[in-house]
């Protein structure tokens, strides 16, 4: 998947323009210590991201500790970038399922706008307008009804020099019925329309764009996605747009801002090509601004820009590089290597590290689940009117497994409909899962996880696993 390469070609010395804009919608420059915006609740950590599938493939290299505890630990955005209208539905209401069990937000980054990046390094996207509304369609039944983030088409208003009058026009229809769309799937989500970073547009002229673009119908708009810009900078950027927003008529939008690898210097935009960049502000919705609804890692740290690798491949050389000699995550935040905080196992507890996926949404059994050669396997599961989903552990016993089996039989009635992180023999009955290519191999003591949800009544909380 390759993302984004080509909106961090605007020089510093467009920042100009964007105080000018600043100074014409009459605001004052600082970043205020107002209360946090509209969101709260912990963000959603991807399981199977690339970051944590190289972290568990290479526990030896002398990086690893690094990039475990600083950026895999964290929660980063999902792209969809990939145009598949047949199958983009189920694909996404795993993942939110998943973040559904978790009780987490998910973030989802959407990256499929026609002639998306100008044809540049991470060109692509919907062949054209009316098949990019069949897949938004599709995409937004698989949205489910809590809370999740949508970062709409990044660069989509801020760079336009490649489409003509009537193209932008097109494409400002496209982006607001998307909107649209999305807000119908699913009330909950909270949208956000492109605003590119502080050293592009002006924040009046950005403003205008996202009139265009139907940020009415949106929640606000997000900033810096791939850049390099202080969040300060950003802050103050936001306040501008939201100022012009407001004189509009359009009050009420806020901010959300990509802390991604913000915390070093700035300069030459290719974050392939920098040994001085480092992941900015942790993740986190307790912004402590009323304008700015979260501080996200909308590019995930690590992957590459199109430069010296190719766009959106993960490269553990600049992970490394951004994450060496910044701080811990904060104590505040829950560390990958905490304690479950479910009743202790009746069995001695590991000596190394616990697995890094959410705990249960449901406290598990209070008999030891049923044993086969080598693992145990627990379930929890999120029931709700016609539907679940279940979240499973799967722990090796005393010595390490390089493959396992869990077996579970769902009520009769009940029809699984999708599954994360294992493969499934069935979708209804006893259901054998078994494991993938990143998550077979599980330490002495140590867990991973998978999950699927479905239709009907869930399963109970045991289920039989075997070591392969």
């Amino acid at each position: 998947m390759a993302i984004l390469s080509s909106l961090r070609r605007r020089s510093v010395a467009t920042s100009l323009a964007a105080v000018a804009g600043a100074t014409a919608v009459g605001v004052c420059l600082t970043v205020g210590s107002a209360s946090a915006g509209t969101l709260s609740g912990s963000l959603y950590r991807d399981p199977s991201s690339a970051v944590v599938r190289w972290v568990a493939a290479n526990p030896g290299d002398s990086r690893t500790a690094v990039i475990r505890d600083k950026i895999a630990s964290q929660p980063q955005a999902r792209w969809f970038a990939n145009f598949n209208p047949s199958t983009v539905q189920s694909e996404v209401s795993g993942y939110i399922g998943a973040a559904n069990a978790a009780q987490q937000i998910p973030v989802l980054a959407v990256y499929e706008i026609t002639n998306r990046d100008c044809g540049g390094a991470s060109a692509g996207g919907a062949p054209d307008l009316n098949q990019y509304q069949t897949w938004v369609s599709n995409f937004a039944r698989g949205l489910g009804n809590q809370t999740v983030i949508i970062i709409l088409e990044t660069d989509s208003l801020a760079l336009l020099t490649c489409l003509s009058s009537a193209e932008i026009n097109a494409r400002n229809q496209a982006i607001s019925t998307a909107t649209r769309t999305i807000k119908s799937g699913n009330p909950n989500a909270k949208v956000y329309l492109d605003a590119g970073h502080s050293t592009w547009n002006s924040a009046g002229e950005t403003a205008n764009r996202l009139r265009a673009a139907g940020v009415q119908y949106a929640d606000g708009f997000f900033s810096n996605v791939s850049n390099y810009n202080s969040t300060s900078n950003e802050a103050n950027f936001g306040r501008a747009v939201i100022s012009a927003l407001n004189g509009m008529g359009l009050s009420g939008k806020r901010q959300v801002i990509d802390t991604s690898r913000n915390g070093g210097a700035s300069g030459d935009w290719c974050g392939d090509d920098n040994s001085d960049r480092r992941i900015g502000q942790y993740p986190t919705t307790n912004t402590g601004d009323s304008n700015i609804d979260a501080y996200l890692w909308v590019k995930p740290p690590g992957e590459a820009d199109g430069c010296r690798y190719t766009a959106g491949s993960f490269q553990p050389d600049l992970a490394y590089s951004l994450a060496n000699g910044v701080p811990n995550p904060p104590t505040t935040a829950p560390p990958t290597t905490a304690p479950p905080t479910t009743a202790p196992p009746t069995t001695a507890p590991p000596t190394t590290a616990p697995p890094t996926t959410a705990p249960p949404t449901t406290a598990p059994p209070t008999t030891p689940p049923p044993t086969g050669n080598g693992c145990s396997a627990s379930v929890a599961v999120n029931q709700w009117s016609g539907g679940f989903t279940a979240s499973v552990t799967v722990t090796a016993g005393s010595a390490a497994i390089n493959g396992w089996t869990t077996t579970i039989t769902l009520p009769s009635g009940a029809a699984v409909t999708g599954v994360w992180s294992a493969q499934a023999s069935g979708t209804s009955g006893t259901i054998r899962y078994t494991n993938v290519s990143y998550n077979g191999s599980v330490g002495a003591g140590q867990s991973t996880s998978f999950g699927f949800q479905g239709t009907g009544t869930g399963p109970g909380t045991s289920a039989i696993c075997a070591a392969s």
